[in-house]
């Protein structure tokens, strides 16, 4: 049976948290234990960020990919529209950030896949689903950071008409696994996907 995509539910909410802390190389996890509560499990306050149903980090900014009725992949994207006026980010791990943004785009925070279900042609068809998602809006493209050392993960992005626009320097903190550059990077809307 093919795999299925499908809008995330709020009931997904707990799978969107898991691939988060799968592909974010700690950043979830970072980002979730300045919101958790003593004693609250990372897990938990990520599940609880996705199962609102409005702003951002909402599972209605989730696609999900199933093998019947098993997830085995999600993306989450949003639209970044210009930012003037918006505060300056304080946090020093999340201050290198702040600008890595392309402005009238779908941003795409999170593409993840159960390793089993790794290249297979999952991942080009999430970027086909957020390509349609920003056609329907009228974005200009799409938008994602990576990590200097994500090599695989770079090539694919790369492969299929992303480009690095902007790096910034990663700040070292014991939650993170990456060190090193992380990249914006970039593809218009007029590039096509690979078939």
């Amino acid at each position: 049976m093919p795999i299925g995509f499908r809008p995330a539910q709020a009931s997904d909410a707990q799978d969107i948290a898991r691939f988060f802390q799968l592909t974010s190389e700690g950043m979830a996890d970072y980002i979730w234990s300045t919101l958790a509560a003593p004693g609250e499990s990372l897990l938990s306050v990520g599940t609880a960020r996705y199962a609102r149903d409005h702003g951002d980090f909402s599972f209605k900014n989730c696609l999900m990919a199933t093998d019947e009725e098993r997830v085995v992949g999600m993306m989450h994207s949003y639209p970044l529209y210009a930012t003037a006026g918006r505060p300056s980010e304080t946090d020093p791990v999340l201050a290198p950030y702040a600008d890595m943004e392309v402005p009238n785009t779908l941003y795409i925070s999170s593409l993840a896949l159960d390793e089993g279900w790794r290249n297979r042609g999952l991942g080009l068809e999430f970027l086909r689903h957020a390509q349609q998602r920003a056609d329907n809006a009228g974005l200009d493209g799409l938008c994602l950071i990576d990590y200097q050392a994500n090599h695989g993960a770079r090539r694919f992005y790369e492969r299929h008409g992303f480009r690095i626009v902007k790096t910034c320097q990663i700040v070292a903190h014991p939650m993170l696994r990456v060190t090193g550059d992380a990249y914006l990077m970039y593809r218009p809307t007029q590039n096509v996907l690979g078939k």
